[in-house]
């Protein structure tokens, strides 16, 4: 198996992204552990702040997003970092030729019961003609992305991580400390008779997304005339390491729950990375009717629509 830079550098990765990936896992590394430990380490359980999209922060959420702002600020390839948890972009060094945005630790909810949780990470070209703590930094749309992936914290570590070229599984082997390659290239079928969505909120749902639900659970009898199994996580880290292991569609598409927020998933947190990992791994991300890479952010914490995974499975909610 071919470890985490020799595989980077046969994929062309210039060094100085190879060493902010790098300090990404190294960071990774240190989390993994302190979820590994559970009660013993002393993370479990919730603090009295919210953060800045008004949800209430667990203790590991704040050590975890600590840990990458840290270390991400020390390194001499990062001008701006931006956070699911800070308010503001954070500036590093000055004139390095990176930015890198995250969410420290997806699926807060189940941090507490050991359910699936992970880091989701995206890198971009540092802009020139902005100051380094300017939200305008990543005024970027998700086509611009120059590398993104997560680490999924389950049984084993595992990172899914996009330069460009095909979507990679790694698996962080504990003996050593390395992320070595155990999946060269991740594929998702177009057609599939699984998904996943929150059923809580169907009666929130739009006229589309009720119809094309509704079909899928109808099964043989209905128009879709197959039987759909549904799975949900909690948490948009595993249900799309799900998508992308196994085939599948994930929706979290608006709703009526709360006009003021009619989507729940950060662009730039959440939905562009894992659409550059699920369209370079040969499926659809779609926010709406609009391809989710093209969407032109408009602010920092923006939310959107999100359905990703089996391309002709997209296609059926886009016609639904």
């Amino acid at each position: 198996m071919k470890r985490l830079i020799p595989a980077l550098r046969a994929d062309g990765v210039p060094l100085e992204l190879i060493m902010v990936l790098r300090t990404i896992l190294a960071a990774s590394k240190e989390i993994s552990f302190r979820v590994s430990q559970g009660a013993l380490s002393g993370v479990l359980g919730s603090t009295l702040d919210e953060n800045i999209q008004g949800e209430t922060q667990k203790k590991l959420d704040i050590l975890s997003n600590q840990l990458l702002k840290d270390m991400l600020l020390n390194s001499p390839d990062v001008r701006s970092i931006a956070s699911e948890e800070e308010d503001n972009v954070v500036a590093g060094k000055e004139g390095a030729a990176y930015i890198v945005a995250f969410d420290p630790l997806d699926g807060s909810s189940n941090i507490d019961i050991n359910g699936q949780i992970g880091t989701i990470f995206t890198i971009y070209a540092a802009r020139d003609d902005v100051p380094a703590d300017s939200p305008l930094q990543f005024a970027q749309p998700g086509n611009a992305q120059l590398a993104a992936g997560y680490v999924l914290y389950g049984p084993s570590t595992m990172m899914a991580l996009t330069t460009g070229g095909p979507t990679r599984l790694y698996t962080l082997d504990r003996t050593n400390g390395s992320y070595l390659l155990t999946q060269d290239e991740m594929k998702i079928a177009p057609d599939t008779s699984e998904f996943a969505i929150n059923m809580a909120n169907q009666r929130f749902w739009h006229e589309n997304t009720q119809t094309y639900i509704g079909n899928l659970i109808a099964g043989e009898t209905g128009p879709r005339e197959k039987r759909y199994n549904m799975r949900w996580n909690g948490a948009m880290v595993g249900d799309v390491h799900r998508v992308l292991q196994r085939g599948g569609i994930f929706l979290y598409p608006e709703d009526t729950k709360n006009p003021e927020q009619p989507a729940k998933l950060r662009l730039l947190y959440e939905a562009n990375p894992m659409a550059m990992l699920v369209e370079n791994a040969g499926g659809k991300a779609i926010a709406n009717k609009q391809r989710i890479l093209d969407i032109q952010p408009t602010s920092l914490h923006q939310r959107v629509a999100v359905v990703c995974g089996a391309a002709n499975e997209v296609d059926a909610y886009l016609n639904s």
